[in-house]
């Protein structure tokens, strides 16, 4: 994909993506592992039926080859995120509390691991919405702002 030059600079998705990935999830592993040493770290061992935290790029590889169940975030939930998204839409000046790197996070997990998922059409549904509620109150803030007080 060719970019704008003005946006050469910036990080595109897959590399947001590719940070996001760093974030330990919990996983329920269906295979046993001894513990193992990245650059990142240590991670393991991995015994089932017991959880075991490791980087959500570990948990995918791990997905994808079968070996592994992934825990979903405590905020990853139907009840959560419209708690969420009633919060986002009747407080104007704030947006409402999501973890670092949610949008990133919630995409890896509905891509690898949406069986692992209660309702996963409408977490995505949720997520699109709360996108979509931040998106315009940025906009009217942007709205807001005194361009006088901004020149130099």
């Amino acid at each position: 994909m060719a970019l704008p030059p003005h946006l050469r600079d910036s990080m595109t998705p897959q590399e947001l993506e590719m940070i996001a990935c760093q974030q330990l999830v919990e996983i329920v592993p269906l295979i046993a592992m001894e513990k193992t040493a990245f650059i990142s770290g240590a991670y393991g061992p991995l015994r089932p039926p017991n959880k075991a935290k490791i980087p959500l790029w570990m948990a995918v590889n791990l997905k994808l080859k079968k070996k592994c169940h992934i825990v979903p975030p405590d905020w990853l939930t139907v009840e959560h995120l419209q708690d969420r998204l009633n919060r986002e839409i009747s407080v104007q000046d704030e947006f409402s509390n999501l973890p670092f790197r949610f949008a990133e996070i919630s995409k890896v997990l509905l891509d690898v691991a949406s069986d692992d998922l209660e309702n996963p059409d409408q977490i995505r549904s949720l997520l699109k919405d709360l996108r979509e509620a931040r998106q315009a109150k940025s906009r009217e803030g942007l709205r807001h702002i005194d361009h006088s007080d901004l020149s130099v």
